[in-house]
């Protein structure tokens, strides 16, 4: 019986040990889901905290379970030890034999217990532990695939991202490579025009050497039947040179256009290349290299026409100087004629138009030539933009350069006659000028920024 009851105290106390370690369990348990669940909406620095803080946890748990066996323990021996002490007290009269037999099974069924209770204890604690390691793994593996997804997202982001900027790369080199293009083709017109004025300014000066001769010969000969062909050829050079004026304001005017529909196509090439980027950037290159080599070919063509015109005038006045000297074997004047009639213009406006058209030629010769690096330096001096006063005789020669202001530097004042005298001659007068005058004074300010400006 005693036996029997013994036994019964020791379950009881084992099953209130397992409740307790199960209660204590389930709190833990609990106390870890709660941690988990914290732990998922956390970042990944937090989660490793709450994984140090529920390893911690998890320390002093096992700590408490282990306070709590040692106390159990103790307290279950010192209840056996009384128990004992009744029972032996009860068994006094017992034989000894009976009591150490009794004693024996006694301290034996308690070691059993004891030995059960802890090796379910340990076996309780070991899957508790398995479990608690299982779910740490699992919400590990859980953070790891969280971290995974959120690293994938991120590097699809950057791939998109990445795309997004080579697409941009790619529009503005085809931007750049379409305006290279353009300012390629803007440069070449440039040259060709640089080299069409530059072969018009040989020529010119080549009809105006020409016309320099025709005048010499002419203002010895100056009858009224050289007087009224010459005035027919200078009717002709200004309906040309009004022919000629016209077809450049045109030919300006179309490579304008031509310069608008390419600016509009290539911003509707680079509008298009969202769609069609390959297609639209080879078409609109393909449309601006046409463009291009339309414009150089009228170019060309223009630059053909003018240099065919320029040498039937050159034909043409080559026969009028034939002509003229002609006439002036069969009469020459006589050796006193040296009459000086003297016209003047004193801005860029004149009753006489012919006189207003001589004194502009007279100053874009000036001003075409290249003539700032003659008085750069001079007109680096603080100075007063001078007003010079040059006298041209009809042949083209300089008869004098004087100045009504001068500049205040002796050396721009030295640079501007030097300028004047080193371009000589200029072009002979028109018949219809040589008829009025002998001699034309020209006044004009001069300004140097970049380069002579004649105002």
């Amino acid at each position: 019986m005693l036996q029997q009851e013994a036994a019964e105290a020791a379950r009881a106390e084992d099953n209130i040990q397992l409740a307790t370690l199960q209660a204590t369990a389930r709190l833990e348990a609990a106390r870890q889901d709660a941690a988990r669940a914290e732990a998922v909406r956390v970042q990944a620095a937090v989660w490793e905290n709450e994984r140090l803080e529920i390893l911690r946890l998890e320390g002093k748990a096992q700590e408490a379970l282990r306070v709590a066996s040692v106390r159990q323990e103790t307290a279950r021996q010192e209840a056996a030890r009384a128990e004992a002490a009744r029972v032996e007290l009860q068994l006094q009269e017992a034989t000894q034999q009976a009591a150490a037999r009794q004693e024996l099974l006694r301290q034996d069924a308690v070691r059993q217990a004891t030995l059960r209770a802890q090796a379910e204890r340990q076996d309780a604690a070991r899957a508790e532990a398995a479990r608690v390691e299982v779910e740490r793994q699992q919400a590990a593996q859980q953070a790891l695939a969280r971290q995974d997804e959120a690293r994938q997202a991120v590097a699809r982001q950057e791939a998109v991202r990445a795309e997004a900027a080579r697409l941009d790369a790619e529009r503005l080199e085809a931007s750049r490579q379409t305006a290279a293009r353009q300012d390629a083709a803007r440069q070449e017109a440039a040259r060709v025009e640089a080299a069409r004025i530059d072969v018009a300014r040989v020529e010119a000066e080549r009809q105006e050497a020409i016309r320099q001769a025709a005048a010499r010969q002419q203002a010895l000969a100056r009858q009224e039947t050289a007087r009224q062909e010459a005035a027919l050829q200078d009717a002709a050079r200004q309906a040309a040179a009004r022919a000629e004026a016209t077809r450049q304001e045109a030919a300006a005017q179309a490579a304008a256009r031509q310069d608008t529909e390419r600016q509009e196509a290539a911003k509707r090439s680079a509008e298009q290349q969202a769609a069609q980027q390959d297609a639209g950037r080879q078409e609109a290159a393909r449309v601006v290299e046409e463009r291009a080599a339309a414009r150089r070919e009228e170019v060309r063509a223009a630059a053909a026409q003018r240099e065919e015109r320029l040498r039937a005038i050159g034909r043409q006045l080559n026969e009028e100087a034939d002509r003229r000297d002609a006439v002036r074997a069969s009469s020459p004047l006589p050796s006193s004629w040296s009459s000086a009639r003297r016209g003047r213009i004193f801005g860029r406006s004149d009753t006489n138009q012919e006189l207003v058209l001589y004194a502009e030629a007279w100053s874009r010769k000036i001003e075409l030539n290249m003539t700032m690096d003659a008085v750069r330096e001079a007109a680096q001096q603080p100075h007063t933009d001078p007003l010079v006063l040059v006298a041209v005789r009809s042949d083209g020669s300089v008869e004098s350069v004087s100045f009504v202001r001068s500049s205040g530097v002796p050396a721009l004042d030295a640079a501007v006659r030097g300028v004047v005298q080193s371009l000589a001659n200029y072009p002979a007068f028109p018949p219809a000028l040589a008829r009025e005058f002998d001699v034309v004074e020209i006044r004009r300010s001069w300004h140097f920024d970049m380069a002579i400006r004649l105002y």
